[in-house]
């Protein structure tokens, strides 16, 4: 018998089901994975399914939920050790390039999904935008701790950095990218704690 919700806490036949669901749409992407393989190989039924999460969509826009976590809690921890801003991000980058040296790396959950759901106005297509400004808006402040303009333009140049590596990680060898990746950037770290007269931050 499955639990219901109590005490706003999620059942475990829902954390069964974000969880397959998570592991499943990242490893073969979303449209190839059909509700009733999820529904197996989490061990529920098809009401069960439905009572927590109406559609399918609901189900995708449940497992970026967690994979933003993933991505919150990565930066949180690179906080949490209270080192200066510079090195901050350096530890972020290699808490990024740690996962795309691990053998279950696909890529960057996120793009895939938005290249699956192109439309703009699509929901799932909005949650992405949605974290990616999120995750702009996070590199901004911390770069912004370094030198304050211009700060946004290189936390596109970060990002664009990032994405590049999350793509190329499971096309090619990850050492070499995750090498290229972490080169790149200290020398956006060192190009940016340096203003217009050459005097750094």
């Amino acid at each position: 018998m499955e639990h219901s919700e109590t005490q706003g806490r999620p059942s475990e036949a829902r954390s069964r089901l974000l969880g397959t669901a998570t592991r499943l749409f990242y490893a073969e992407g979303i449209h190839s994975v059909g509700i009733d393989r999820i529904v197996a190989e989490a061990q529920v039924t098809r009401a069960t399914l439905y009572r927590h999460f109406p559609g399918k969509e609901d189900l995708v826009l449940a497992y970026l939920t967690e994979a933003g976590r993933a991505v919150e809690a990565q930066i949180e921890a690179a906080v949490a050790a209270g080192s200066p801003a510079a090195d901050t991000v350096r530890a972020i980058s290699r808490s990024i390039a740690h996962g795309i040296r691990t053998s279950e790396f696909r890529g960057c959950a996120f793009l895939n999904a938005v290249a699956e759901y192109p439309d703009p106005a699509h929901p799932v297509h909005r949650a992405v935008i949605e974290h990616r400004q999120w995750f702009l808006e996070v590199m901004t402040d911390l770069l912004s701790r370094i030198r304050e303009e211009p700060a946004e333009p290189a936390a596109r140049h970060f990002v664009m950095l990032r994405d590049g590596a999350m793509t190329a990680g499971c096309l090619h060898d990850p050492e070499l990218v995750c090498e290229t990746f972490l080169r790149g950037v200290n020398g956006l770290l060192q190009a940016h704690a340096v203003d217009q007269t050459g005097r750094s931050a």
